[in-house]
């Protein structure tokens, strides 16, 4: 008998557009060093498209039968990750096994963005003009490893992320789980969810940005391997934000380094 210490289904979401993804895109293409935005990352709250596009994918969960919705939802406590999450769940409603009991939902530090640091709010170009020495540190360690002062490295991120799986196995088995949370987030729960290497993450981190409310999922199949394992299901997909005309968008967060 497969060993089912792992849910049944993990979506992984982007939180939709923010304040900060607004502000960094007009920041680039002028050339500024500085992304003009006053709040603290955690409190940058979801644009009006963002809000658009958390109420499109939640339609989207809406519709699916009852007994395939998400059970549990987890959510990055950053205002954009968390207002996505409350938009999305309010379209789940009770679940099938319980129906006077709707979902468990959590808003969990673990699953907060990637932290910069000292870079924060810097442009590509701010970080290149402001401090030249950790850009070319960054350059020559990669992206993979560098911690900037007072930031985290991928590394980082993966560590805490080690510890969110291993709560899930332990308290939620069988479950159907969304996760929503930052685009680092869902590409390092990539790299532990399919045993990539440094070298895989990074390439198809480097191919496309994650657009804002997309949906990468992970089915468990009893049959792989020796227990069962999740399998791969969907990849950044947005056909739920198409179907209803909310606009797809795929900005870098608010903070970082170029994609390299």
């Amino acid at each position: 008998m497969a060993n089912t210490k792992w849910p049944d289904h993990i979506w992984l979401v982007r939180h939709g557009q923010s304040a900060g993804n607004v502000a960094r895109e007009l920041a680039e293409t002028r050339g500024l060093e500085l992304i003009d935005i006053v709040e603290r990352d955690i409190d940058v709250p979801l644009s009006d498209l963002g809000r658009q596009q958390a109420q499109a994918l939640g339609d989207w969960f809406g519709k699916l039968p009852v007994n395939q919705r998400p059970t549990v939802v987890l959510s990055s406590p950053y205002i954009r990750a968390w207002h996505t999450a409350q938009i999305i769940t309010k379209n789940l409603g009770p679940t099938v096994d319980k129906p006077d009991h709707f979902h468990t939902f959590i808003s969990d530090e673990r699953l907060r963005e990637k932290e910069f640091g000292i870079l924060d709010r810097l442009t590509r170009l701010g970080i290149a003009q402001k401090h030249p020495d950790l850009y070319d540190q960054r350059q020559h360690v990669g992206k993979f490893y560098f911690r900037p002062p007072g930031g985290e490295s991928w590394c980082d991120v993966i560590l805490r992320l080690r510890n969110v799986l291993d709560t899930i196995t332990r308290e939620y088995p069988g479950e159907r789980i969304l996760i929503v949370g930052h685009q680092v987030i869902v590409n390092c729960f990539r790299y532990l969810l399919e045993h990539m290497t440094e070298e895989e993450i990074l390439n198809t981190d480097k191919a496309s940005d994650v657009p804002n409310c997309s949906v990468t999922s992970y089915q468990f199949n009893p049959d792989v391997g020796k227990f069962g394992q999740l399998e791969l299901q969907l990849v950044n997909f947005v056909a739920p934000l198409l179907e209803a005309g909310a606009p797809v968008t795929a900005a870098p967060d608010m903070s970082g380094a170029p994609k390299s």
